[in-house]
């Protein structure tokens, strides 16, 4: 994927992270330019507006639909902001085309299909218009890369990823859990592809905004996302986890911007010294790892020997409540070191079977 686009350009230009901004829904034509011209002044490179709303189930607001185009474009001529919006179907490209948007969005919901994510692409491809992928609704990477895959190959060269969050079914404080591990591997993947958080779908709560964009900005996401309406509470959607144009400059003024590298010697020399002694520590336990997998080699042997079964519950279950147990006790995330224990698991029964299989 290419360095220069129009993202690059920007982030270039800004020399900080972007502020996308702007309703989840385009209501009325009033609403919008109210949040439009609320947001002067605050340095937003896009404004934000659903325009086609599909929901999980029919007869809530599902979107104002093309006539919302408009209201966009009035944005743009009064106040000058660049406009974004979310398109899922070929005939939403052409009516943005058509009303002169900046920049699209492919959403969550679309992204999970590849039928569609394809014939968005084709419809896309030599347009020159940006496009923003959403991860899909479930935690699933390599649907994710694939969409920009798609795009890519289509001549799509003006791309960026914008993380919101998945679905699991666990109990959560959030909306959409933001399992940070699979945008931070997307990253690992396409390290050039600018990488958007919206906090406002991972929240789904207007008191998590700033904690969860603050933590984007720590682990250095290239912008954000956050969804503003001029009366949260009467939104037709997602009321709960928008904010007031006036409550978002106050938060922007809270976030803290912190630096990728310094030249203080001191700070380079004491990091060097940690790292070094992680180096050490990562050793020990990988040479640990090493003697459990010997012992548990050696213990299928006898299980073959004595024609026992390889899986021995009471045994496994017993090891997934003592080892958080343990950690815990020592200061060390329980819910971690359990899945730590899944991996072994899986990688001990591995073993054990390719002995057990073994011919005599």
């Amino acid at each position: 994927m290419e360095l220069d686009t129009y993202f690059t350009r920007l982030l270039a230009r800004k020399g900080q992270p972007l502020l996308l901004a702007g309703p989840c829904s385009a209501e009325t034509e009033d609403q919008v330019m109210a949040t439009a011209r609320g947001l002067q002044g605050l340095d937003v490179d896009l404004f934000r507006a659903g325009i086609w709303k599909p929901r999980t189930r029919p007869g809530s607001f599902e979107g104002i639909g093309a006539v919302g185009l408009k209201w966009l474009q009035r944005v743009k001529a009064e106040t000058g902001l660049a406009v974004t919006v979310e398109v899922a179907t070929p005939r939403h490209v052409e009516d943005c085309l058509a009303h002169g948007v900046d920049v699209v969005w492919i959403g969550a919901r679309t992204t999970v299909n590849p039928f569609a994510v394809q014939e968005l692409a084709e419809a896309l491809g030599g347009t020159g218009v940006p496009v923003m992928v959403k991860n899909p609704v479930n935690p699933d990477l390599a649907l994710w890369a694939g969409a920009l895959e798609r795009l890519d190959r289509a001549g799509v060269r003006d791309l960026a990823a914008i993380h919101r969050g998945f679905s699991t079914g666990a109990p959560s404080k959030y909306r959409n859990a933001p399992t940070w591990a699979i945008p931070i591997e997307l990253k690992t993947r396409f390290p050039e592809l600018p990488l958007i958080c919206d906090p406002s779908h991972i929240s789904g709560r207007r008191d998590l905004l700033l904690p969860v964009a603050q933590k984007a900005l720590d682990l250095d996401y290239d912008g954000l996302m956050l969804e503003t309406h001029p009366d949260p509470e009467n939104a037709w959607s997602d009321a709960e986890q928008q904010v007031t144009p006036f409550r978002l400059a106050e938060m922007i003024t809270e976030l803290k911007h912190r630096y990728r590298s310094t030249d203080n010697r001191d700070y380079l020399n004491k990091a060097e010294d940690l790292r070094h002694k992680m180096d050490v520590a990562d050793q020990e336990i990988i040479e640990a790892l090493a003697r459990r997998m010997a012992l548990v080699e050696e213990l299928a042997e006898y299980k073959k020997q004595n024609n026992i079964k390889i899986l021995q519950l009471d045994r496994w279950n017993e090891i997934f409540t003592s080892r958080p147990e343990w950690a815990a006790r020592l200061n060390v995330n329980d819910k971690f070191v359990a899945e730590l224990y899944k991996l072994i698991h899986i990688e001990s029964i591995r073993k054990q079977t390719e002995i057990m299989q073994r011919p005599e």
